[in-house]
């Protein structure tokens, strides 16, 4: 399978392109972007892996599958297209920044500024059907990003996890926490961001463990 990503990710990804199930998982994401609208566009698909490179890695943030809505998803996880309205989600995500950090409010939504750093920004599905959550995932690509958590957790050191909500959480039984720091607590979600998301302090106590293992911080 022929895509868009740092070579770093390809020598480290190469075997997953031959696997029976990814087989499976590309002809029905090609079949479905014959037939209907998925998002992201299918240039941007792996857009996190081509932002920062394998070694470059130092943050991992895990989304749940790209935002459904016109013109939103970029392929970066919570993250959307310069000049689109906030979903409600990044709004809290910002907004936590700002009293974590003491910076102002972020009113722009295009993450790759946190990519450029070093942040990988990983959905657990990849693609998705318009205005239809949740509508391409049990089809493998968890079983590829299962894989992607693992190569980080196995090949480097004292990266951080950053897992917000419970789908995410449970792939947090892929990590090594005596190698790597994961911060967990609820999804961003207005459903949910007053049970623990607010206040968590994620982005200040990320960077922190950063400088204590001789890496740059994240500037969020």
């Amino acid at each position: 399978m022929n895509v868009r990503i740092h070579p770093s990710w390809k020598a480290v990804l190469s075997r997953e392109w031959d696997e029976p199930y990814f087989k499976t998982l590309t002809d029905f994401v090609r079949d479905r972007y014959r037939q209907a609208t998925i998002y992201p566009p299918a240039a941007k698909i792996f857009a996190a892996f081509d932002a920062v490179a394998f070694e470059d890695v130092k943050v991992v943030i895990l989304g749940q599958d790209p935002y459904h809505g016109e013109g939103q998803a970029n392929g970066l996880c919570f993250s959307v297209n310069p000049g689109t309205p906030l979903p409600r989600s990044l709004v809290n995500i910002f907004k936590e920044v700002a009293a974590d950090t003491g910076k102002p409010m972020s009113w722009d939504g295009d993450l790759t500024r946190w990519a450029t750093q070093g942040v990988l920004l990983l959905n657990a599905t990849l693609t998705v059907e318009a205005h239809q959550a949740a509508s391409h995932q049990g089809r493998g690509w968890e079983t590829f990003t299962d894989h992607v958590i693992d190569c980080l957790n196995t090949r480097r050191d004292n990266l951080v996890f950053i897992l917000w909500g419970s789908s995410a959480i449970k792939k947090g039984a892929l990590i090594d926490r005596n190698r790597h720091l994961v911060l967990t607590s609820p999804h961003p979600s207005p459903l949910s961001a007053s049970r623990g998301f607010f206040g968590n302090h994620h982005f200040t106590t990320a960077n922190s463990y950063l400088a204590n293992h001789g890496k740059k911080p994240i500037d969020w």
